[in-house]
């Protein structure tokens, strides 16, 4: 592994060239190589979408895990189904910390009011032209009266969210019912750290 400083590449130029929703960033730069010198300059462009952070809703005593399902707009270039199912997620905005967003996430898109969190790690999404890293948490939580449609309504937000037992999520992992990132990450964490959890909750 390459020992990383910051002095081991170079931001020759960087550029805004699109603001929106979303920004994309034009860069020119140089890296060192693993066989020494330098790369050549080059240009590449960066999806400016910002840090997330996101987290897993476990019932111990139900062996539940609450999902959410919602329309996804970069899911309707492929065949793929536009209503992902995902965990609940938001975007740090500046000034907050990821703990603050997932608590303010989970009240807005499932009704949950969660506490203590387990953080489960770091991640970028898509780390070869996208700049969102996402920090993945656990919150146990008392899953019995998980149903109903949320979101905000300003956001355009149109949320169901539903629970599922273990067996069915290793089906379901199984069959490809998952297909985001983060929900891949989440329940694969969960189904090694099941019995973790499940004692835990017993102390």
């Amino acid at each position: 592994m390459l020992t990383f400083s910051h002095d081991d590449y170079q931001i020759i130029n960087k550029k805004r060239v699109f603001q929106g929703y979303f920004a994309v960033d034009q860069l020119t730069l140089k890296h060192r190589l693993f066989k020494g010198g330098w790369s050549r300059a080059f240009d590449r462009e960066i999806f400016e979408r910002g840090s997330a952070a996101a987290v897993l809703l476990f019932d111990p005593v139900r062996h539940e895990a609450v999902f959410l399902e919602q329309f996804r707009v970069g899911a309707i270039t492929s065949d793929l189904n536009p209503w992902m199912i995902e965990i609940v997620a938001g975007i740090i905005d500046e000034g907050q910390t990821e703990t603050e967003v997932v608590i303010r996430e989970a009240k807005e898109e499932a009704g949950f009011d969660i506490g203590e969190l387990i953080e489960i790690g770091k991640f970028y999404a898509s780390p070869g032209g996208s700049s969102e890293k996402v920090t993945l948490f656990c919150s146990l939580v008392d899953a019995q009266n998980a149903e109903g449609i949320f979101g905000l309504d300003d956001e355009n937000e149109d949320i169901r969210i539903f629970t599922m037992g273990i067996k069915d999520i290793e089906k379901s992992l199984k069959a490809g019912l998952f297909e985001n990132a983060t929900a891949i990450i989440a329940v694969q964490w969960l189904l090694l750290n099941l019995g973790s959890l499940v004692n835990s909750d017993k102390n």
